[in-house]
């Protein structure tokens, strides 16, 4: 529809699998499924509920009809009635014991939290896969040797590679976290209007063991190992926030991998793809943006907000529940996981087939090593006989002169050609050039690489063994 509003999330950024997870087929026939699960349990400890009843729902879990569910929310203003009604409607046989003992919140919330559990194992899916693409980047570049920046002001060099396993740390950390809150995500399970299990306790008789019985019997068959002991008509929101944490700390990484590229673009040492038909302005032909890094940043902008959304509402739950937590709950905890997922598909678009130009890094590096390399020259002459401190005032005056140069007149840095001339100095500019491999000077970091992928990242990976299997699919 073009004359109606559309989330940019949903027409342009997510993909196809996080959209259809948050659709409405999806949540309503999860409310079916909910539905399902609550009359198979409460049939297995003793409830008056036929076979018959209960092959009848399943046969229509899926077949939902959204005009006639609209038409009964309009008459009841309730969202869970109407579809209540209309379930029912095609399952005649079954509709006195639908939703039997249940509160709203038994198939919203439990709902809330299938949907959470799928969406987390999808980020982590794209995470893996984004992982994956960095760390054969890091492996390849390991050895070249680039420009350090601290303050984005020339520093000690690194490695590309090194570099990389910044990003990918990042990145690691939040699918540990991701990892975390799955494993111990719960469902809200069967609690009542109240989270007392008052209903269920009349409905057995107040048999304990069956309402506790029901309560685990019901959290299996929702695919989850338990659920909360404690609740009031909801499960607690600090869960919601927690999950959005964990979306908002992607965000965080991706931001700042998306800033690095598009620095790194800037200074042509990296760059992210560019199909041969892209064009990057439209006024100016010789452009090559890093859309991608940027569009990655806007979204992360948007993610890093979604846990104020979950604080906030988790802040005003008075007492057992208040419905003001529906409606901001229906944009801020689905919205975020379209946002982690466009963000992380722009990531491993980026990743797939970035350009590295080695010639460029050489060269801005060979613009600022000679002054990084005055004490190794230093060191080198005194070696061969020098004083020390006549020899530190000589280095000193040609750096600051080839410096005064550099940024004054534009010139190339041409310390080691002064230095070479100067009688004091006993070095010439071969044996300069050779004292200055830059070998020497990234310390541990191709190490580093290899013992961090080997150690941290490649366990991760193994856990989510389809990661290579993802591909990115970028509107650009």
């Amino acid at each position: 529809m073009t004359d109606v509003y559309v989330s940019p999330l949903v027409e342009r950024f997510a993909t196809a699998p996080m959209k259809a997870l948050w659709s409405a087929q999806k949540k309503f026939s999860t409310w079916r499924r909910c539905w399902v699960a609550l009359a198979e349990a409460e049939q297995e400890l003793g409830l008056d509920i036929t076979d018959a009843q209960i092959a009848a729902m399943r046969a229509h879990i899926n077949d939902i009809d959204f005009e006639k569910a609209a038409a009964y929310e309009k008459e009841t203003r309730h969202d869970v009635m109407a579809h209540i009604h209309a379930y029912g409607d095609v399952v005649p046989e079954a509709r006195p014991i639908i939703h039997l003992g249940a509160t709203s919140c038994y198939v919203g919330d439990n709902t809330d939290l299938i949907l959470m559990r799928e969406g987390l194992e999808l980020v982590l899916d794209k995470l893996a896969a984004v992982l994956s693409r960095i760390s054969r980047f890091a492996l390849e570049h390991k050895d070249l040797a680039t420009l350090g920046f601290t303050h984005y002001q020339p520093a000690q060099l690194v490695t590309v590679g090194k570099r990389a396993c910044l990003w990918a740390q990042d990145l690691l950390l939040d699918g540990l976290q991701a990892e975390e809150l799955l494993g111990r995500l719960r469902c809200r399970g069967v609690k009542g209007a109240t989270g007392t299990q008052a209903s269920f306790m009349a409905l057995f008789g107040n048999d304990e063991e069956k309402v506790k019985a029901l309560d685990r019997l019901v959290a299996r068959k929702l695919g989850f190992d338990q659920s909360f002991t404690i609740t009031g008509q909801t499960y607690t929101r600090k869960l919601d926030t927690q999950a959005l944490n964990v979306l908002a700390g992607i965000g965080e990484s991706a931001h700042k991998f998306g800033t690095d590229m598009r620095l790194l673009q800037n200074l042509k040492e990296v760059e992210e793809p560019f199909e041969s038909s892209q064009v990057g302005s439209s006024a100016m032909p010789y452009k090559r943006n890093p859309m991608r890094s940027e569009r990655i940043c806007a979204l992360s902008r948007f993610l890093i907000t979604a846990p104020l959304h979950g604080a906030f509402t988790t802040a005003v739950q008075w007492f057992e529940r208040t419905l003001d937590d529906s409606a901001i709950r229906r944009l801020s905890v689905p919205e975020a996981f379209l946002a982690a997922d466009a963000v992380l598909n722009l990531y491993l678009n980026v990743m797939e087939a970035p350009r590295v130009y080695p010639k460029v890094i050489e060269k801005r590096l060979w613009s600022e090593l000679p002054f990084m390399a005055s004490e190794n020259i230093l060191m080198a002459c005194v070696q061969l006989g020098g004083d020390r401190q006549t020899l530190h005032e000589v280095i000193r005056r040609h750096a600051q002169e080839a410096g005064r140069r550099v940024k004054e007149e534009g010139a190339e840095n041409d310390l080691l050609e002064r230095l070479a001339a100067d009688p004091a100095i006993s070095m010439t500019r071969d044996e300069m050039e050779a004292a200055l491999d830059v070998r020497r000077f990234v310390g541990r970091a191709p190490a580093q690489v290899v013992e961090f992928i080997a150690g941290e990242v490649e366990p991760f990976l193994k856990r989510h063994g389809s990661a290579d299997a993802v591909i990115s699919d970028v509107r650009v």
